[in-house]
């Protein structure tokens, strides 16, 4: 075995690797929870997208600038060891490697199975007497699989998954193509569209702050871009297609969701979209047996995102063991010749990974049974949206590299070194806000077990800071 990773991964790759593993997932996901989060205010819902999508393009350009500076293992924590020091490098890339990426992973195999057993129901696959698709057992075993596959696919052969991403990308624009172009003019002719604009839905549920909380929504769907800085050493001329891929892949990526967003409130009413999700204005405007078909599309695509979110899930215990940082640093640094990948780092991920599956569905999903009495998780201590608050935590965390930026860098241009950086730290900010005033007690318990975790990545490396 090796240290390096080769440049295997060229500009088309790293496009598709921004936008596969942002778009796929939340945009299904979260466009039915900002519907409910508004009471079905489509305004206001679209107001949460772009707000949401500024702050992902300002940090996107922040980010970008940095990538044309600092190059060596993993994107974000370059630039946080760059720029604030080797610690919170370490830190970064500990917070990365156990709560950041693991977390978005086993809620993407739960989506995946999600859409894969509606699908397959449609056809005609009985489930088991009074399973649900959505929570029973069977979508937890298919998450299993394919949390299990896509650490395989990564694992044993990046040039496939890399070759996988690309292809799955081209494959969710399908679904949101149609119903962005289909959605829009077939909700003007019959004027759902028109309709859904100005009726909101009074429904319980609605969030006291629904323009924080709809954005806070938005931060699960825009996230993962900052993954794709995670190839930037497999990356060919990294300096210069980095920076290109982040940039081109964001604008495609708002677009795509504004459009879509909007398309899909052409196809059903609001009333409707909230209880049942875009499956209803897929099946409206489509049809039962091509609506389904899409079903099966939107599944792929979300087995695109989870293919991308794993590539960096990997990658995380390496890129902090290649820096001699964190527990067993000679293990997890070691590069498999065969596989060029870390393969120590990869069973790390699948081991997190689960763990974390096995949380996202007690606290979110699981509804047991207790002397005949319904029990469920949600809503009591310790049990947080694993989807949304590690998301709003690495925002949190980018604050003080974007500050150390403005600070250091005194060659860069006013626009590098100030505009984008303050943009990107006003962006953050109002992120960390809107989850303060959305999650409210929640952020409390999540804040608990964070600190925990990091206690625990600063005491396994202990010996390495001695040295």
């Amino acid at each position: 075995m090796s240290n390096n990773l080769q440049r295997k991964y060229g500009l088309f790759t790293a496009i598709c690797m921004v936008v596969g593993i942002v778009i796929g997932s939340g945009v299904f996901f979260k466009a039915q929870t900002i519907l409910q989060k508004t009471g079905g205010d489509m305004p206001l819902g679209i107001v949460a997208w772009i707000i949401g999508g500024a702050i992902m393009l300002a940090c996107l350009l922040a980010f970008a600038f940095m990538g044309q500076k600092y190059e060596k293992v993993n994107g974000i924590v370059d630039y946080a060891e760059a720029t604030v020091g080797s610690d919170y490098g370490y830190m970064m890339g500990w917070f990365a490697s156990t709560i950041y990426y693991p977390a978005m992973n086993s809620a993407l195999a739960w989506l995946t199975a999600r859409y894969t057993l509606v699908f397959l129901t449609a056809v005609g696959m009985p489930l088991s007497a009074g399973s649900n698709p959505v929570t029973g057992p069977e979508c937890m075993i298919l998450a299993l699989f394919f949390m299990a596959f896509s650490y395989a696919v990564n694992a044993l052969s990046p040039k496939l998954a890399g070759k996988f991403q690309t292809s799955t990308t081209v494959i969710k624009l399908i679904p949101l193509g149609l119903m962005a172009v289909v959605g829009i003019a077939y909700g003007l002719i019959n004027g759902t569209l028109a309709n859904n604009f100005v009726t909101p839905v009074q429904m319980d549920g609605v969030s006291s702050s629904p323009l924080f909380a709809a954005v806070c929504a938005t931060s699960f769907a825009y996230e993962g871009w900052i993954i794709a800085t995670a190839i930037n050493s497999e990356l060919k001329d990294s300096k210069k297609n980095l920076p290109k891929a982040l940039v081109i892949g964001g604008i495609i990526i708002v677009a795509v969701y504004i459009f879509y967003y909007v398309g899909v409130a052409g196809g059903a009413s609001n009333a409707q979209l909230i209880t049942d999700g875009a499956q209803v204005a897929f099946t409206n405007i489509f049809g039962n047996v091509f609506g389904n078909i899409l079903n099966l599309f939107i599944a792929i695509s979300c087995f695109g995102t989870l293919n991308g979110l794993m590539l960096g899930t990997c990658r995380g215990m390496y890129s902090v063991a290649a820096r001699g940082r964190g527990p067993a640093p000679k293990v997890f640094s070691k590069v498999d010749e065969t596989t060029d990948m870390p393969s120590n780092s990869c069973v790390f991920a699948l081991v997190i990974t689960a763990f974390w599956l096995a949380y996202f569905y007690f606290a979110n999903l699981w509804t047991g049974d207790m002397n005949g009495q319904p029990v469920s998780f949600a809503g009591k201590p310790f049990a947080f949206d694993s989807t949304e608050l590690p998301i709003i935590t690495i925002y949190l965390m980018y604050l003080p590299i974007f500050f150390q930026w403005i600070r250091k860098e005194k060659d860069q241009s006013v626009m590098r070194r100030f505009v984008m950086p303050i943009l990107a730290m006003c962006g953050s900010a109002f992120m960390v806000l809107a989850c303060i005033v959305s999650h409210k007690m929640a952020c409390f318990w999540y804040v608990i077990l964070y600190a925990v975790v990091m206690l625990i990545g600063w005491l396994l490396d202990a010996k390495n800071r001695k040295k």
